[in-house]
């Protein structure tokens, strides 16, 4: 069993900063790509930023410049700073694992979402 457990979100304001944080636990040998999607009412959910083992990092578009993805690999966490956000970075955030098991099985999982609003 594996659990992921997001922290961080909440109201801020258009260009001040916000920090999202998760925690990966259970039976994980090894985590592959950890990231962050969001989706926002009425519509699909979308990819901010992924990171894999190695560092190497893929972004939207939409946030290049003012989102940083970071992880630690020993601990199983990844943190998404968030600056300058705008209105329309207001969705709900889930975050993404890619993760093998000690059960020799792998899959994505996703954590439970944090509300992230930007308003004045």
């Amino acid at each position: 069993q594996v659990q992921l457990v997001e922290s961080g979100g909440g109201l801020v304001q258009p260009g001040g900063s916000l920090r999202l944080s998760c925690a990966a636990a259970g039976n994980i040998f090894l985590a592959y790509s950890m990231g962050w999607y969001r989706q926002a009412p009425g519509n699909q959910r979308e990819l901010v930023a992924t990171m894999a083992r190695d560092g190497w990092t893929n972004y939207a578009d939409s946030v290049k410049g003012r989102f940083t993805i970071s992880r630690d690999n020993a601990k199983n966490t990844v943190n998404l700073q968030m600056n300058s956000p705008k209105p329309e970075d207001t969705a709900v955030y889930y975050c993404n694992a890619d993760i093998q098991t000690w059960l020799n099985t792998r899959g994505a999982y996703w954590g439970q979402g944090t509300q992230v609003t930007v308003s004045s």
